[in-house]
């Protein structure tokens, strides 16, 4: 059965977490042990419900050949690493943090990507409500203040990467945040809420180089009441 995204999350936040202290071994250990095999997650829309925001194209294409693309050179590696942790090979185990992170980056960022989008018919578009509203308003000012925000800083963003809304449990706060490849929000502490894909492949057959254009038209099929989920269970509440 696929992972769920908050699963993901949590073994790769572990193992990032090593990494960043230079314990590369005792990260992929602690990933090894999670789970057996990776696979890629069923998307719970049909690629061409979220058009025409983005294209069946896209979807398709970003769904199946890239986040498979991650998880195959994910399990790849984790096989790798499973050989080396037997035959006590130490320097092939640190050769592969590398591939582990961005590859199971790459797998669960974009598995958290899939439940914040929704086709308008399931919710998406719209504003956030409730508590995530308030926290949005108190921490942003507005929630046209915070879309603004977050779009100028992820369109700013150099080369490929990700921009984040995340939250912040020693501050009790919300943050943007953007980051480099497939870098996991985890990396920095944070936990993700939203997350918006801006490598080429997630809009360019559509929207060209013009990746503002992009920024603008997601909040139309953004799915508030999964990113409110998110900030519910981060809070633990």
């Amino acid at each position: 059965a696929a992972e769920s995204p908050i699963t993901m999350a949590s073994q790769v936040r572990q193992v990032s977490k090593a990494f960043n202290k230079a314990n590369a071994v005792q990260a992929a250990r602690a990933l090894s042990s999670a789970t057996s095999s990776f696979t890629l997650p069923d998307m719970p829309y049909d690629y061409h419900e979220l058009e025409p925001v983005l294209s069946k194209d896209i979807m398709e294409l970003h769904h199946k050949k890239h986040h498979q693309t991650y998880v195959n050179n994910l399990n790849a590696a984790m096989e790798k690493f499973v050989d080396a942790q037997a035959k006590d090979d130490v320097a092939t185990m640190i050769s592969l943090q590398g591939a582990l992170r961005f590859n199971g980056g790459g797998h669960v960022n974009h598995s958290i990507f899939w439940t914040n989008l929704a086709p308008p018919k399931q919710g998406g578009g719209g504003e956030p409500t409730g508590d995530l509203a308030d926290a949005i308003n108190r921490d942003f000012g507005s929630v046209e203040a915070f879309m603004s925000r977050f779009s100028a800083q992820t369109a700013a963003v150099q080369g490929s990467g990700w921009g984040w809304l995340g939250y912040n449990p020693e501050a009790d706060k919300l943050q943007i945040q953007t980051l480099p490849n497939q870098d996991p929000l985890s990396t920095t502490g944070l936990v993700p809420l939203l997350g918006v894909d801006v490598w080429e492949h997630a809009y360019y057959l559509q929207y060209k180089n013009v990746r503002p254009d992009y920024l603008k038209a997601i909040w139309e099929v953004v799915n508030w009441s999964n990113v409110a989920q998110r900030y519910k269970d981060a809070r633990g509440n």
